[in-house]
């Protein structure tokens, strides 16, 4: 009962870290934390400390089935699930997802580019109306350096095919990609993030009012592009990982 305990520091560690990233931690990104800080530690020792801790991810994923347009014009799938991209801005993913608070309902728009998972734009309206993309289409071709042009993959929501938004890809030239009808694995990336924003944001708190969540969900996409380590980035945010390649490119 006397012997000192020689993780009592990294327990410590580990329990400032969970609590940092509000238990949206699992024992894996806790361990590539840790190494971050300069702990190297067996991932299987910190989910035996994290046992002796009490401390479990609070997270359980969700997936988000959305609804699917079937009026307009639809593109071809050119991603066809090929998610791997080597630099950025060379493909972009988007679609809506909605949030019932208070009796009333939101929508989120974002583009999530494929290189790193990072969110390089998007839109929150009351509505699901035409501006809910077009404006998030403006603030995301404004990342755009000379010369690149991305692919833009979607579903084949009416929005994607509307004349307007179709119009302002070619302006850009921004190539359109869409999802076949009813196939959400064409779709499955930006699926997956809607999954995890609802998981770790929508599900773990109580909001107070549709404004108090608009601005969590600000400061969430704020800490997920720039905070919350991915394990395929190396350890890394996704901000963190796009920064570090090209400074080493």
């Amino acid at each position: 009962m006397n012997i000192p305990d020689k993780y009592k520091e990294l327990k410590e560690k580990i329990e400032v870290i969970f609590h940092e990233h509000k238990g949206r931690y699992g024992y894996r990104r806790i361990t590539w934390e840790l190494r971050n800080q300069g702990y190297t530690l067996n991932h299987k020792t910190v989910f035996r400390l994290m046992k002796e801790l009490g401390l479990r991810c609070l997270v359980r994923i969700k997936k988000y089935r959305s609804y699917r347009g079937t009026v307009g014009k639809v593109a071809p799938n050119i991603l066809a699930r090929n998610f791997q991209a080597t630099k950025p801005n060379q493909k972009w993913v988007t679609d809506i997802t909605e949030f019932h608070l208070h009796g009333e309902k939101i929508y989120l728009s974002p583009v999530l580019d494929l290189y790193n998972g990072e969110i390089i734009a998007y839109q929150v309206e009351n509505r699901p109306v035409y501006s809910l993309v077009s404006k998030m289409l403006d603030t995301a071709f404004k990342q755009l350096e000379e010369g690149e042009a991305p692919l833009l993959h979607s579903d084949q929501g009416w929005h994607y095919q509307m004349r307007e938004y179709q119009h302002s890809l070619k302006q850009h030239g921004v190539t359109q990609s869409m999802s076949r009808k009813g196939n959400c694995l064409d779709n499955a990336v930006i699926e997956n993030f809607f999954g995890l924003l609802k998981s770790e944001l929508l599900y773990l708190h109580e909001f107070e009012s549709i404004d108090h969540f608009k601005q969590e969900l600000e400061d969430y996409i704020h800490y997920y592009n720039h905070k919350r380590l991915k394990i395929k980035l190396k350890g890394m945010s996704p901000v963190q990982y796009r920064t570090h390649t090209l400074r080493v490119a």
